[in-house]
């Protein structure tokens, strides 16, 4: 799939000097970085543009936004939990999370590396998603529902930690908003560059 390039103007009396900050949606089995001796597709499968670095990680196994960028500064804003930017996801779980599993995730839940700050947490009906390719395992005795979770810290696998340890498995895992930086209508694979 091509990329989709969408910038505005630079404001007058700005030049190259520009802080370049691209949004990816990082398809499912993808590399959150640019080189990989294994063969793995990587965002340098995706994005042609040179000097720009995650800032922040996505697991190979989740999708969704992945900012990109040039400036270190920008990059560790975003990245380091000190500054506890908001990052918000889509969680499909096994099951149905009742009162009390939503209530426990919103207070912050003990993890092997210790308590989770307090996170957003609701039952959800995500826009418009794409099918995931290969689709997620589904148990016909089991439902599964989707969850909306906005985290401020960014520890590793945390969702995924997070969801199973109120009994209810991640099966799918997309990170929909970064900031106020949103998805919006990238489809897996696209790019668009913005500009502060």
């Amino acid at each position: 799939m091509a990329p989709v390039l969408h910038c505005r103007a630079p404001p007058f009396g700005y030049g190259l000097a520009m802080t370049k900050i691209i949004l990816l949606n990082k398809p499912y089995d993808v590399l959150c970085q640019f080189t990989d001796g294994g063969g793995r597709q990587t965002l340098a499968d995706f994005v042609p543009v040179k000097g720009v670095y995650p800032a922040g990680r996505l697991d190979r196994d989740s999708e969704g936004l992945v900012v990109l960028t040039d400036d270190g500064r920008l990059q560790a804003q975003i990245a380091d939990p000190r500054h506890k930017m908001a990052k918000t996801y889509f969680a499909q779980v096994e099951g149905l999370p009742d009162a009390p599993a939503l209530e426990a995730l919103r207070k912050g839940v003990t993890l092997n590396d210790g308590p989770t700050l307090p996170a957003g947490a609701r039952l959800a009906d995500p826009p418009g998603l794409w099918p995931r390719n290969p689709p997620i395992r589904v148990r016909q005795s089991i439902p599964d529902c989707w969850l909306e979770l906005t985290l401020r810290e960014g520890r590793n696998r945390q969702v995924r930690r997070m969801t199973a340890a109120v009994g209810h498995p991640t099966l799918r895992l997309i990170r929909w908003r970064v900031g106020d930086w949103a998805l919006d209508d990238l489809a897996p694979g696209d790019w668009r560059q913005i500009t502060l």
